[in-house]
């Protein structure tokens, strides 16, 4: 007869340490280290939204509440060209991100799934264009835009900004393709649809987490980029936010009342671009990040 060992493990002290479990003392140190990191995100943002409520006498004061009116708002919005800012670069934003996400994702899709001459060079070039700084830029951009005519024009800055963004969001694309299996491609060339039907009908609906970065990227590329927009468009009916926002400042002073009240509007299309993104933000990321 065969007698087998017992398996049973030996039991476990109460006291043994478990892996994994904090110490108290580790636990706080966390804790507190997560409470200052949220302070110092928070509290820029608060003062900006406070500095906005404050009458220009205490703009500069440390006290957070002093006086509190909307004055500011009301000047801004009655007394400036505000909303004709806020017009253009919604104008400029919306149409780069539009053409930047349909470029971007037909871009991605090409380079993932077929072969053709060039594909190497296409991808080391989106590569490259991300290499140039603003200031070694802005001037060859400013001469081609001058040459044909864009400057002072919405166009102009529309397809300046798809330079910035396209090729790192094309690249994201990319990754993100290469994560979606290419027999959902195969189906649908089974049911007789053309490469860009089954682009659109089979692969765009399940990339939507890579849209969704896509799209976010390059609004606030668009919507918060001022070395461009302050040198390609002149005139207040022309200006977009960034070029707007130095009117209210000069070598006199500045009027840091309109200025944080301009802010605190001009984040809340940002915010809300950002809370419709947010929840396909970190596969969208990561998914192009680790196969791209």
């Amino acid at each position: 007869m065969v007698t087998t060992a017992s398996t049973t493990s030996a039991p476990v002290a109460p006291n043994a340490p478990l892996r994994g479990r904090r110490s108290p003392l580790a636990s706080v140190g966390l804790h507190a280290t997560l409470v200052v990191a949220s302070v110092i995100a928070v509290f820029p943002v608060l003062w900006v939204l406070l500095t906005s409520l404050k009458p220009a006498a205490y703009a500069t004061s440390t006290d957070f509440v002093k006086d509190t009116t909307l004055a500011n708002y009301t000047n801004l919005l009655n007394d400036t060209p505000f909303l004709t800012w806020f017009a253009n670069s919604l104008l400029v934003a919306g149409l780069t991100t539009v053409i930047g996400v349909f470029v971007a994702a037909t871009t991605g899709y090409a380079v993932s799934r077929f072969r053709f001459p060039g594909k190497r060079g296409l991808m080391w070039t989106l590569l490259i264009t991300q290499m140039f700084p603003v200031a070694v830029l802005i001037v060859p951009i400013y001469n081609i835009m001058s040459s044909m005519g864009l400057l002072n024009q919405p166009v102009g800055l529309v397809i300046t900004y798809l330079t910035i963004a396209v090729p790192f969001c094309a690249w994201m694309m990319k990754g993100f393709f290469d994560t979606i299996p290419r027999e959902i491609d195969e189906s649908g060339q089974v049911d007789g649809l053309t490469p860009f039907g089954t682009f659109w009908r089979l692969i765009l609906p399940l990339a939507k987490p890579g849209i969704a970065v896509t799209a976010f990227y390059s609004f606030v590329t668009a919507w918060g980029e001022v070395a461009y927009a302050s040198a390609f468009m002149v005139g207040d009916e022309n200006l977009t936010l960034a070029g707007g926002l130095q009117k209210f400042v000069n070598q006199y002073g500045a009027q840091w009342g309109p200025m944080a009240a301009a802010s605190v509007l001009i984040a809340i299309p940002a915010a809300l671009v950002f809370l419709f993104a947010q929840r396909h933000l970190v596969t969208g990321v990561s998914a192009g990040a680790v196969k791209g």
